[in-house]
């Protein structure tokens, strides 16, 4: 008996161990799952310093974040999450330990931001905020690494559409469209042979750059000496939401302008969303008819909403002259045949003309497709001005009568 009751002794430790706290620490209904995040930083002021920031739960509720940066450099580098996303900007809302330049490496636990407020692990990887990485306490202006995270965190889903060049030679780009995860867009505006200094105003127009539109949406400015711009897309100018599968398809275009003083000039151009052209193209042949020398083609671009693109395109035009321009039906060994589009006339001093076409002239007109116009039976006919239509400068078959 004696025995046993000392046996008793012995193992009572060893069961009372056994009843952790833990358990009693854990909210009811509540499991620790020891979750992780990585969110991307990229480089800022020097592209050889990026990195990644990896938010971790811990046991007591706390989270604690590492931040790994690569190609480092010397010194200590002050972090914070800032509220709002990088492009919009905001202040800071929680302080990092300093990254050691030597290691790259700065390790923060934390359960309230600066400001006392109290935040969870689930509300920390959702936060509507960003990382800005500083080269140092006295240059905290110079940004070596950056990243958004939370809700602002980019899915990798993106949409790429082209700038043209316009009234500026040789400046030209993309405008890039990255969807979050709170379904709002970064706009990173991009363009090439920009110069140093300038600033030029950027929106999303209504309609396609052909028809023309208002403002619909504003950029915040090209930088010309980086030739980049980065703007959050999450409402219109008028306060209509207007997130990244809004921009897929919205009905518009993209117009970037020299500046704020001279926005009749336009640096680059490209039409968005449903007027994006698919690269199914067109071409046909105009040729030279009562004046000598002038000619060109037609060419025909699919857009997404299937619509077409028609550009005309002249040799040897008059500079200043203006030269109506017409669909008609029929051939040409049939002519007259009647006017079924009007496209833009051809504008002399460029030999350009931009339209868009989706239905035949008339108020309750009948639509009309890219595949049902390249199967038209029809031709062009552009006519020397609006004063004298019986003189022909080019004409040339389409659809079904093109050879």
């Amino acid at each position: 008996m004696r025995n046993l009751f000392r046996a008793f002794l012995i193992t009572l430790p060893f069961v009372l161990l056994s009843c952790s706290s833990d358990d009693a620490m854990q909210p009811v209904g509540q499991q620790f799952n020891g979750a992780t995040v990585t969110f991307d930083l990229s480089a800022v002021s020097d592209a050889a310093i990026s990195g990644n920031a990896t938010f971790m739960e811990n046991e007591d509720n706390s989270i604690t974040v590492e931040i790994q940066l690569n190609g480092n450099s010397s010194g200590m580098h002050p972090a914070h999450i800032h509220f709002n996303n990088a492009a919009e900007g905001g202040d800071v809302a929680l302080t990092f330990e300093p990254i050691d330049g030597s290691s790259g490496l700065s390790t923060t636990t934390f359960s309230t931001l600066d400001d006392g407020s109290p935040i969870t692990y689930a509300e920390a990887v959702t936060f509507d905020g960003y990382i800005n990485v500083h080269l140092s306490t006295e240059e905290l202006e110079t940004l070596v690494a950056q990243g958004d995270i939370g809700e602002n965190d980019l899915t990798g889903q993106a949409k790429v559409f082209e700038l043209g060049e316009k009234d500026v030679e040789g400046i030209m780009g993309t405008a890039t469209f990255e969807e979050r995860v709170n379904g709002e867009a970064l706009a990173t505006l991009k363009l090439e042979n920009t110069p140093d200094g300038g600033m030029h105003p950027a929106h999303i127009h209504m309609n396609t750059a052909a028809e023309s539109g208002d403002i619909a949406f504003t950029f915040n400015s090209v930088n010309g000496t980086t030739g980049m711009s980065k703007t959050n897309v999450a409402a219109l100018d008028e306060g209509e939401m207007f997130g990244y599968a809004d921009v897929l398809n919205y009905d518009g275009y993209i117009n970037v302008h020299l500046d704020a003083e001279e926005l009749e000039i336009l640096v680059a151009q490209g039409d968005i969303g449903q007027n994006e052209l698919t690269g199914d193209t067109t071409s046909y042949s105009l040729n030279s008819v009562d004046v000598a020398a002038i000619m060109g083609n037609a060419i025909f671009k699919k857009r997404v909403n299937g619509e077409t693109l028609v550009i005309l395109s002249l040799e040897n035009t008059v500079e200043g002259a203006m030269y109506p321009a017409h669909i008609h039906v029929g051939s040409i060994a049939d002519a007259p045949g009647d006017i079924a589009i009007t496209l833009n006339s051809v504008n002399g001093t460029t030999g350009i003309s931009v339209t868009n076409v989706s239905a035949f002239n008339g108020e309750d007109a009948e639509t009309i497709d890219y595949n049902a116009l390249i199967e038209y039976d029809g031709y062009i006919n552009i006519h020397l001005n609006a004063e004298e239509l019986g003189v022909l400068v080019a004409q040339g078959n389409i659809g079904l009568n093109a050879t």
